[in-house]
């Protein structure tokens, strides 16, 4: 591709991924810019970065890896932006066929991981279902809906940029905004290694996260979608209630009331969202 590239690499104590990855960039992509983002590195990971020739851009503290994916995205200079993690799980061998991906039209290529390339059973079973909610929600199948291994049109990803979360679930919110905005997303399957180092993720902690992250889909692409069944969960169980009180009882009990006023507060609340929806992705001329 002619269009001048970017790759940012966000990184935090990556130091010996890095001096394995940076020169093997180096020499396969000569002319593309590479940034690493230093988020707030312990070990010797900026030494790397200057070592092996690459721009560095180093946060005060570690601030989560949406930050440094904000931060390089303002920093990078191509029209196009390869995003990759800095743990070693992205091959330099697969940029290519992600940045040729964006031929035919489309605005964002994703490196979807194959089955063998998830880190643990817990990890792939996650990603299954987040995948298989946002297909349902899109009308689109998604095939990896947390990779952090993609290629974007530089103008079109800033435009997100207010949107990502300062945290490690960006990629879900790019996706979902790039698909709700009517941008063409295209999957390319990947093999990804095994991270080189110890993993970032905690299980207990990043599983609640996970479980927002569930809502977050919802409500970032069609809040009525999560919000209708919610309301009508309670509605059915209202209605059934009062339907069995005012045969048995001949009444309207509270807990009829209470059930049936919950389902239209939720219903509400989803319009409403919907609305802000709407207004948040609306495009400037």
């Amino acid at each position: 591709m002619n269009q001048a590239t970017s790759i940012v690499i966000p990184a935090h104590n990556e130091e010996e991924s890095l001096r394995r990855l940076l020169p093997e960039l180096r020499q396969r992509h000569p002319e593309c810019e590479i940034i690493v983002i230093d988020d707030g590195s312990t070990d010797g990971t900026p030494d790397a970065v200057v070592s092996c020739g690459a721009t560095l851009i180093s946060l005060p503290y570690t601030m989560g890896n949406g930050a440094a994916v904000k931060a390089g995205a303002r920093a990078a200079t191509g029209e196009i932006i390869v995003f990759m993690d800095g743990d070693g799980q992205h091959a330099a061998a697969d940029v290519e066929r992600l940045r040729t991906g964006l031929r035919d039209g489309y605005a964002m290529v994703v490196g979807a991981r194959v089955p063998g390339s998830q880190a643990s059973v817990f990890r792939l079973a996650a990603n299954r279902f987040y995948n298989a909610l946002a297909s349902w929600i899109t009308g689109r199948r998604i095939a990896d809906l947390t990779s952090g291994f993609r290629v974007v049109e530089a103008g079109k990803f800033r435009q997100f940029l207010h949107l990502l979360p300062n945290g490690f679930s960006y990629p879900t919110t790019i996706t979902m905004a790039f698909l709700r905005s009517g941008y063409p997303v295209r999957y390319v399957p990947i093999e990804a290694a095994s991270r080189r180092g110890r993993s970032h993720i905690r299980p207990l902690r990043d599983g609640i996260r996970f479980l927002l992250i569930i809502f977050r889909i919802g409500t970032l692409y069609s809040p009525l979608k999560i919000f209708v069944p919610m309301s009508a969960a309670l509605f059915l169980p209202g209605i059934g209630n009062y339907a069995y009180t005012y045969a048995t009882q001949g009444r309207f009990t509270n807990m009829s009331a209470l059930l049936l006023l919950a389902s239209l507060f939720v219903f509400l609340i989803g319009l409403v969202s919907e609305q802000i929806t709407a207004l948040m992705y609306q495009r400037q001329d």
